[in-house]
């Protein structure tokens, strides 16, 4: 009973690591679309200034964004390339909408640089965990939701942009959350921040090792 109780963990384990490991999933196919419609929305906002476009696929992204993640859940298709790229495509859409924002005078070039400085210091806090040979912290949900609240904020200012009855509602709406989401996305940094001051204090560098 042994020797059959170890293949079936054994068994197992390997059709978990066989299923993390997967790359063709629905919530993958999603973060590629995703990432696809990044040059796009460029294009539309910075050369055509195309803004109705620009927001119609700001808000697809936002959309996308959140089945994704619903989706890898539901689905139970969870991988190691999904928890990699979906936040990489976050984090490209919203840098690259931030800089599109700032060249149109859509938003303060500041903000701009408050978040992107956020996720550049927390990218080089991604050695300390790499010297350890640790996994990167878990994903603190009350990021992804300030992520979300950026990334409504502004397909909402964009609407205030446009010519519509609603432009004033669009513009004070994505005011505000653009500074909840600011604020937030800060405040998970500095999380993010100190849970890496903590394990480079607690746990020693791993030596290099001679081949």
């Amino acid at each position: 009973m042994t020797s059959e109780s170890g293949t079936n963990e054994s068994g197992t384990g390997g059709l978990r690591a066989v299923f993390a490991d997967r790359v063709l999933t629905v919530p993958n196919a999603l973060s590629v679309v995703r990432l696809l419609g990044v040059p796009l929305f460029l294009w539309l906002l910075l050369v055509e200034h195309a803004d109705g476009w620009a927001f119609a696929l700001l808000v697809a992204s936002g959309v996308t964004d959140f089945l994704d993640g619903k989706l890898a859940r539901l689905l139970d298709q969870s991988s190691r390339l999904g928890a990699l790229l979906d936040p990489f495509v976050d984090r490209l859409y919203l840098v690259t909408t931030l800089l599109a924002f700032v060249l149109r005078g859509l938003i303060p070039w500041w903000v701009a640089v408050i978040l992107v400085g956020r996720d550049l210091v927390l990218t080089l806090t991604l050695g300390i965990y790499r010297r350890r040979e640790l996994e990167p912290p878990e994903v603190i949900y009350l990021g992804k939701a300030a992520t979300f609240a950026l990334m409504s904020a502004l397909p909402w200012l964009l609407a205030g942009q446009m010519d519509w009855p609603l432009s004033g509602l669009g513009r004070a709406f994505g005011a505000a959350l653009l500074i909840w989401g600011t604020a937030v996305y800060v405040w998970t940094g500095a999380l993010y921040l100190g849970k890496a001051v903590a394990v480079a204090r607690a746990i020693p560098a791993v030596p290099h090792r001679r081949p």
